[in-house]
């Protein structure tokens, strides 16, 4: 999307090393095993911000949370009539402020709900805002193996491949939180400002 209106710019190593070719034949030149980014250059700053930083800028103002508790309320809001019989929820990697764990003790307030983390540090963060209930479970999440849990969510700073949850999901339905323009699914914006979309995916396991 980036690359075709602005005359390949996103090819900038194979232009350097071959200033004279012209922009149409750059993509012929990428090297394999090259690392490269996945974002455009206007939005390359992106990479040098962690998902974990701004977990920790939210940590420390109130006025932060409740914004994200709010867009996130509002977008999930709009999914919930999808959620139907959902007795169980796992929340991967729930960051350090639990946004979705709230929320979705107040939408769904039957569901036995728990959040699957590999760092302990962040769940002893985290359950400082849990309500009670909710529980914690130090553990990897694995995409190719099955949840018992009839809804998995997943945080939009997954490490992995996120295709390959889209393409073979690990539960019956999925809340995978991520960029605005990825759209699978039935999707809610949660912010334009934050760049962010949830994605509702259900399957007929």
């Amino acid at each position: 999307m980036y690359n075709l209106p602005f005359f390949n710019d996103g090819y900038h190593v194979e232009h350097h090393r071959l200033p004279g070719e012209h922009w149409t034949r750059l993509p012929a030149y990428i090297r394999p095993g090259t690392k490269s980014s996945s974002w455009p250059a206007v939005l390359r700053w992106i990479e040098y911000i962690s998902i974990e930083s701004l977990e920790r800028i939210a940590l420390g103002s109130r006025l932060l949370q409740r914004f994200l508790l709010h867009t996130h309320n509002r977008a999930i809001g709009r999914l919930i009539p999808e959620l139907v019989h959902v007795r169980s929820i796992a929340i991967i990697g729930g960051g350090m402020f639990p946004r979705t764990a709230i929320l979705l003790r107040k939408l769904l307030p039957e569901a036995a709900i728990t959040i699957v983390d590999t760092n302990a540090d962040h769940l002893d963060t985290a359950s400082r805002f849990l309500p009670d209930g909710i529980l914690t479970e130090v553990r990897l999440f694995d995409p190719a193996i099955p949840e018992t849990a009839e809804l998995v969510v997943i945080p939009l700073s997954l490490i992995g491949d996120r295709g390959a949850i889209y393409r073979n999901p690990p539960a019956r339905q999925m809340l995978v939180h991520d960029w605005i323009w990825s759209r699978h699914g039935k999707g809610s914006i949660v912010s334009i400002m934050l760049l962010k979309r949830i994605n509702l995916i259900s399957t007929d396991r």
